[in-house]
């Protein structure tokens, strides 16, 4: 049986992978400080070791033990956190990564797959984005991203080491089974703004401008479900087991969905009315950034199942209802 050693497995997307991986029929070890992730999303059939990236001694006693692939995703992912405490994330990101690569050639474990981000592309200056897109990244957490991106790179051609980085584009949902039920803690993102407006948590949410150059003038982004972020990561390991070679690959769906259109949606599967109201722009936002995944397709044999935005929505509202 392969053995992978999970950073984050705690998390909302590593709850998700370790369950795929699971499922796959991987040993699985979680190693989570627990910071943002939670006990509630450990699963029995995994062993876990609670630990930070900043502890260099206890990584490479776990790893130690031996494995076959590490999946990293213990990254802070704050955009704006990251332009106010850019110390924290060059501490924890950059630092704390280097510590998993170390420990990683000192215990002989080859392969890892990292949870990066299409916050590396910046600004998009074509639509679909692939992987040839000029990284010009906006926040310091999207250059944190690409430093380790940049690390790997050279920790590639000097050591025997490979890495798949997965860049993600917007990740929602949960598992459909209603197997994982820890909510994110103080979410950033849309669609779990939106869950709490539904559940009276939130009297309404904001929608930041209704001028972009779009069908109804609210941004476009590219949502992709967590469970198909986690089946990206079996197949990625699997990659990586079966021919070790080094990648960068974005995981979307390429679809977009406007804000208003997630706000549609979410009316349609709650059946309750979503409050917002309009507010001025925010800086940095562009209209739309939709992936393309052709080079997931190539390289990984992967396609996201996930393709109708009211059953991701759907997936969100279950657990709520729970």
């Amino acid at each position: 049986m392969k053995k992978v050693l999970v950073i984050g497995g705690a998390g909302y997307i590593g709850s998700h992978v370790v369950k795929a991986l699971l499922e796959d029929g991987f040993a699985v070890t979680v190693y989570d400080n627990l910071s943002t992730g939670q006990r509630c999303n450990l699963f029995s059939n995994a062993e876990f070791v609670e630990g930070d990236i900043g502890n260099y001694e206890l990584l490479k006693k776990t790893m130690s033990q031996g494995f076959d692939a590490v999946v990293h995703l213990a990254g802070k992912k704050a955009v704006g956190e990251s332009m106010e405490n850019p110390q924290l994330y060059a501490g924890n990101n950059i630092n704390g990564s280097i510590n998993i690569f170390n420990a990683m050639i000192d215990t002989g474990v080859k392969n890892i797959v990292f949870s990066s981000t299409s916050a590396v592309y910046g600004m998009p200056q074509y639509l679909p984005i692939d992987e040839k897109h000029p990284i010009e990244p906006m926040s310091f957490y999207g250059f944190t991203k690409y430093e380790i991106e940049r690390v790997m790179n050279w920790y590639s051609r000097l050591k025997d080491f490979n890495y798949i980085a997965l860049r993600y584009f917007n990740a929602v949902g949960y598992a459909a089974d209603g197997s994982i039920t820890g909510r994110e803690k103080n979410p950033q993102n849309l669609l779990p703004i939106i869950m709490e407006v539904a559940t009276g948590v939130r009297e309404k949410l904001y929608v930041f401008g209704n001028d972009y150059d779009t069908p109804d003038g609210t941004c476009i982004r590219d949502y992709i479900h967590v469970e198909d972020l986690a089946s990206a990561h079996v197949a990625a390991i699997n990659k990586l087991l079966s021919e070790p070679k080094s990648y960068s690959i974005n995981l979307g769906t390429n679809n977009g969905t406007s804000v208003l259109e997630m706000i549609q949606s979410a009316e349609r599967v709650t059946g309750r009315k979503i409050n917002y109201e309009m507010a001025p722009r925010r800086a940095g936002d562009p209209s739309k950034v939709v992936a393309t995944n052709g080079y997931a397709k190539k390289i990984l044999g992967w396609q996201p199942e996930y393709t109708n935005i009211d059953d991701i929505v759907k997936t969100t509202w279950n657990l709520e209802t729970k």
